[in-house]
């Protein structure tokens, strides 16, 4: 599995624990920032996660900013991106069950670590159920067409 992911300043603390956890069991990871605590602008990271996951040279993508709500409106702009904000693992389960989520966004001022890494590896062990749900996830790149002009 290859996960791709991304920061603010906010969220590099997190982030770096996110990624030690996933090199340690063996994922294949790559930052796309930010890489210190110098103030700088989600937008920037979420859109570089959410292009690469988007572009399907990432199965996964995980961004961390100070709630997790800001980098996951941007990642959901892009076409084919299904970023969910989780705070806990049952909703990191049902994003990745039924919403077919492909970008996992957190809050490092919200979520503490210990339940930070418990969500992420519900998200990434996780597949998609399909059936009833496929038609729900057509529906919404229905919307994406019909708006991305």
């Amino acid at each position: 599995m290859k996960i791709a992911l991304g920061s603010d300043h906010a969220g590099l603390p997190l982030k770096n624990e996110i990624i030690k956890h996933l090199e340690a069991k063996g994922v294949e990871i790559k930052d796309f920032g930010a890489y210190t605590e110098e103030s700088c602008d989600y937008p920037e990271f979420a859109l570089k996660v959410a292009e690469e996951v988007a572009g399907k040279k990432y199965e996964l993508g995980i961004l961390v900013c100070g709630t997790g709500i800001g980098i996951s409106i941007a990642a959901n702009k892009v076409p084919g991106v299904r970023a969910a904000l989780c705070g806990d693992t049952f909703s990191a389960h049902a994003c990745r069950e039924h919403n077919d989520a492909n970008i996992l966004a957190l809050g490092q001022r919200v979520v503490g670590s210990g339940l930070a890494l418990d969500i992420v590896d519900t998200f990434i062990k996780t597949e998609f159920e399909g059936g009833r749900h496929q038609r729900r996830i057509d529906g919404i790149s229905e919307i994406e067409k019909k708006y991305s002009k």
